[in-house]
């Protein structure tokens, strides 16, 4: 799962990407509407926290723009504004779920994997490709009808490939859908490490992950 925090506060910012990175979850932090304008300009997301007060505007802006562009990435809302009309107003204006400051950080992750198990459901919940059947609501998976035990990693690589398959897809954003903003430390070329891992869970199955040089990587099932 990867979020993208929409918050100008310094020291809620990092407990949040804290805990959020504890349990497995990418969070890459934007301080203003520009920046967090930057970010999903390069990078898809599964929910969005907003806050409403931002140095450059209110966070309502940014939802409106998000819906407007027919964008169904589930937001919640997260500010000190807790009255009744501005839970209205946000709501109204398409956002998914409201939590007002001061806040427990095990609600918050909470509320967020339910908005984003929801938007799962509300899609199909199951790929199945060959003699994988992936879950995309908790990123597990069955081979031949056996628990794959993915590591949270391994999972989110597979995620990203199974929702395109067929589709060859570049080291760069096999990266982007593994790793945050803030893991500069971690080289592009780890997706190998992660795809070589995958391919050795599959190597007695009928499904392959197939590479082409300069281009990136596919996985198909046989036949």
């Amino acid at each position: 799962m990867r979020i993208l925090l929409v918050e100008d506060t310094e020291d809620l910012a990092e407990g949040v990407m804290a805990h959020l990175a504890r349990s497995g979850i990418v969070c890459d932090l934007a301080v203003s509407i520009e920046a967090a304008d930057d970010y999903r300009a390069v990078q898809r997301y599964d929910a969005v926290i907003l806050d409403i007060n931002l140095p450059d505007g209110s966070g309502l802006a940014l939802l409106r723009d998000l819906r407007r562009e027919a964008d169904r990435t589930p937001v919640l809302m997260l500010t000190a504004l807790t009255s009744i009309d501005d839970r209205v107003a946000a709501l109204d204006q398409g956002a998914d779920d409201y939590l007002g400051k001061p806040f427990d950080q095990r609600e918050l992750e909470a509320r967020l994997r339910a908005l984003v198990r929801r938007e799962a459901e509300r899609k199909e919940e199951r790929i199945t490709l060959g003699s994988l059947v992936f879950s995309l609501n908790d990123r597990s998976a069955r081979l031949n009808g056996r628990q794959m035990g993915l590591t949270r990693r391994e999972a989110a690589l597979l995620d990203t490939l199974i929702r395109h398959q067929g589709q060859y897809l570049s080291k760069t954003r096999l990266y982007d859908s593994l790793f945050g903003f803030d893991d500069a430390d971690v080289g592009v070329n780890a997706i190998e490490l992660y795809i070589a891992r995958l391919r050795k869970r599959f190597a007695d199955s009928d499904v392959r992950i197939e590479t082409q040089r300069g281009v990136g990587y596919r996985i198909f099932a046989d036949g």
